[in-house]
């Protein structure tokens, strides 16, 4: 392997290993209060903020163009998920009729059907549409990967810093004070991680990386810390291998022309349904697991 593919990959895995922890411990709080969609809500609209200012700022009289990657298109995809964590926070049915989990999908929805409305008259608008589904690994550089290892680093620390806070989110909300607030800026921290991966990433694997993980986690460990190592252990591994094999780094057929989010959401499926049924088979205690799981 030449040193510009050792150097590559080198990139991708470190930016794979970073964005996996965040995402992690984000998403054993958001299975532990059954916001199951919410993150998938909030990387729409990301996706609506980064395809809004690309039609908002391109001219194509004088081929002035906005990428997908370009920095003005991360600060319209912040407001767009900024907006977007203030009406989470904020709207809570109190109707048993009407499930939370339902106002979030309704709001992916919209964010879906508002991509398709602004894009579908464009030149060339189905490919900037599919771009944000699957992102391009391509956009990966050294300087975002620095970005992406400050804010996640910062991210972590404030995260930490009001850990008592945002646990008590997830296990005794009616002992919080300010709820609403905490609310607010749990899912703002959720759509500033989406916001540094969807270009890269796409929609469905950055909801992936914030899931999958987190899921085959709790099916094993209750304990926040053992259950945030084994996320990320399976998750990076899985990460890994769907790497290299979308690159053809095994030089196998089988995988040949397979696409980089494609390939990482099979894998980490893959390991997702291992877990299952390794789980369904083989019940370990009660202490160790999480109520509402198999067995």
């Amino acid at each position: 392997m030449s040193s510009g593919a050792v150097n590559f990959f080198l990139m991708q895995l470190l930016l794979i290993a970073v964005v996996l922890i965040l995402h992690t411990y984000i998403g054993l709080h958001v299975i532990r209060r059954t916001l199951i969609f919410s993150d998938l809500a909030l990387d729409q609209l990301a996706a609506l903020g980064i395809l809004l200012c690309i039609v908002v700022n391109s001219n194509e009289e004088t081929g002035n163009a906005v990428q997908l990657n370009d920095p003005i298109t991360y600060i319209w995809a912040l407001v767009a998920v900024t907006f977007g964590s203030f009406l989470l926070a904020v709207i809570k049915p109190k109707s048993k009729n009407i499930p939370r989990e339902a106002v979030i999908g309704i709001m992916f929805a919209i964010s879906l059907l508002a991509c398709f409305a602004i894009t579908d008259p464009v030149n060339g608008g189905e490919m900037l549409f599919d771009g944000t589904l699957k992102g391009d690994l391509d956009f990966v550089t050294w300087g975002l990967v620095k970005v992406t290892v400050i804010v996640y680093l910062l991210l972590l620390a404030f995260h930490y810093v009001f850990r008592k806070r945002f646990i008590a989110l997830a296990d005794t909300p009616e002992s919080l004070k300010n709820a609403w607030l905490w609310e607010f800026l749990f899912f703002l921290s959720q759509g500033i991680i989406t916001i540094l991966i969807v270009p890269v990433a796409g929609v469905f694997l950055a909801y992936v990386f914030l899931m999958l993980p987190a899921a085959m986690a709790t099916m094993f460990k209750k304990d926040w810390k053992l259950a945030l190592l084994l996320g990320w252990c399976l998750g990076f591994i899985a990460c890994a291998l769907g790497l290299f094999a979308s690159y053809n780094m095994w030089d196998l057929r089988f995988f040949e022309n397979w696409p980089y989010s494609s390939t990482l959401v099979v894998f980490m499926g893959v390991f997702f349904l291992t877990a299952l049924l390794i789980r369904c088979i083989k019940p370990l205690k009660a202490s160790d697991t999480i109520k509402g799981t198999c067995g």
